[in-house]
């Protein structure tokens, strides 16, 4: 059984279960000493990074007052979009992740913490933080592979609805907070049946959503608007176009993060009897790093250090650059390939799948491999299972 989807060499195929082991044991030593580490200079980086998002969205947001002048709409939109950047990625997505609940400051805890998207924080803990990061790119089982409306493996049978896939997916771009919401209430499988739809827990949930998309749409497209006057027309647009900017940038931060070339996909028997040894290499083969500056890192919540966020997804962000070099030398140690790249590299190569698997499998891929009965008494066990500990010798 293999855990890799169409793999004709295995990256880990070298690896023993003892390897895999002692990578769960080195990767805990380093999250150990950042936990241990973890002090007054880090609380200091989200405060005053939050501090900088407010103010600048503040100021923006003033600015666009007069954005009936070409100038004010330009600089009021730049700043505006840059603040719902910054908002969604390195503030709140992290602090939802619980990366600064170690603070005990109750305006900055996961509890607390309501963001500037269409979907309400809850539901997006759960589908992010307690599905996504649990099956990390196992099919079947991880919906941000793909959002559930894409073919994302060559093993995954091809039908032509999967033609339009480009373009569903440079919609789902465009509109991403509202898809993440439509996703998160997992519309696809609560509307198929009428007992799902009228399932009082749907209800409750749509009910929030509505509610969220109905303070959000508020905020940007009557309040800030009517307090403009004449600019009315002109800051409604410009809200539409910073949020437009700041969701493709963050669709294509996550596209980056899960979907290059490199980055593996996983079979629903892999994470059977799975170790903390093999959740973590699961991590580490199905992420993607981008490579840039600091302020890059910064613009992308660091999930531009997907590989480390995926391993550590409650360590502080800001520590992600300074773990990376140990993180990348572990995948030196084992044979391993670390994934990344500059941005627009990781885009076009995700961009390049997304593409590619619309289309009918070629070559060798477009063959299937006949299914093999296998007796359940002979069942060979999963590559992630922990090996049978041997006898001791006498």
């Amino acid at each position: 059984m293999t855990t890799l989807q169409r793999k004709n060499a295995n990256p880990i195929a070298h690896l023993t279960p003892e390897d895999i082991e002692a990578i769960g044991v080195e990767l805990d030593a380093i999250r150990d000493e950042v936990v241990e580490s973890r002090g007054a200079s880090d609380a200091a980086y989200i405060r005053r990074v939050i501090a900088v998002q407010r103010r600048l969205e503040i100021g923006s947001r003033a600015v666009l007052l007069f954005s009936l002048f070409p100038p004010a709409w330009l600089l009021g939109t730049a700043g505006l979009s840059v603040a719902k950047i910054l908002e969604n990625m390195e503030i709140g997505h992290n602090i939802l992740h619980g990366q600064w609940d170690w603070m005990r400051d109750p305006k900055i805890h996961s509890t607390t913490w309501e963001w500037d998207s269409a979907t309400p924080a809850k539901q997006w803990q759960h589908s992010h933080n307690e599905l996504h990061h649990t099956y990390t790119n196992v099919v079947g089982k991880d919906n941000d592979l793909g959002y559930g409306i894409m073919r994302v493996d060559e093993d995954q049978p091809w039908h032509p609805v999967y033609l339009g896939q480009p373009l569903w997916n440079f919609i789902n771009a465009v509109f991403f907070e509202y898809g993440i919401a439509a996703y998160d209430l997992e519309l696809g499988r609560n509307l198929k049946t009428k007992k799902r739809r009228r399932s009082p827990e749907f209800k409750a949930r749509l009910k929030e959503v509505r509610r969220k998309i109905g303070k959000q749409m508020l905020k940007d497209y009557v309040v800030h608007p009517a307090l403009s006057g004449p600019s009315f027309l002109h800051t409604m647009a410009a809200n539409a176009t910073a949020n437009i900017i700041r969701n493709l940038w963050s669709h294509s931060v996550i596209m980056c993060g899960h979907f290059p070339n490199g980055v593996e996909t996983f079979e629903r028997t892999s994470i059977e009897g799975e170790t903390r040894g093999e959740w973590y290499l699961r991590q580490m083969l199905g992420s993607a790093n981008i490579s840039g500056s600091k302020l890059m890192h910064i613009m992308t919540g660091n999930l531009s250090h997907q590989i480390e966020h995926h391993l550590f997804p409650d360590l502080p962000s800001n520590r992600y650059a300074e773990i990376a070099p140990k993180v990348r030398a572990l995948f030196e140690k084992y044979d391993l390939k670390y994934v990344t790249g500059p941005m627009p590299k990781q885009v076009a190569s995700a961009w390049a799948k997304v593409f590619r698997l619309s289309l009918p499998n070629r070559g060798p891929a477009s063959v299937r491999p006949p299914r093999r009965k296998i007796d359940p008494a002979n069942r060979p066990a999963p590559r992630w299972q922990r090996a049978e500990p041997k006898p001791a010798s006498s």
